[in-house]
């Protein structure tokens, strides 16, 4: 019975190893992907309660530290900040680009690939 136990945590332990070192290399290859679109000038602006911003930094995990990313509240309001103001954000999150093009709402990383040519390998 013990020898069937081990077994079980050791299978147990390896994929969990497989898959930590899966998310690790996901990881690396979306530290490029967002690392480009900041060379390529592609900002995020948005709001720490918005759901659909939770949903956008969640598809780029720890990789999100790269992106170009404002909070368009001032902190512990629900305020909304002179810079937001005036580039005239009304929902987050909204993305610009370098050519001054917009898209509001969380959107899907090959879509950004192709806005801003930045490859997701």
């Amino acid at each position: 019975m013990f020898g069937t136990f081990r077994v079980v945590i050791a299978i147990a332990a390896m994929v969990m190893t497989i898959a930590w070192l899966a998310v690790g290399a996901s990881d690396k290859k979306l530290d490029s992907f967002a690392k480009c679109l900041s060379q390529k000038k592609a900002h995020m602006y948005g709001v720490e309660w918005c759901p659909h911003c939770a949903e956008q930094k969640e598809m780029f995990g720890s990789s999100f530290q790269y992106v170009n990313y404002t909070d368009c509240a001032i902190p512990g309001t629900h305020t909304e900040t002179d810079e937001c103001k005036a580039l005239n954000i009304k929902h987050t999150p909204t993305w610009i680009f370098s050519d001054g093009q917009r898209r509001e709402g969380s959107l899907p990383l090959q879509e950004l690939g192709k806005l801003t040519g930045c490859p997701l390998r």
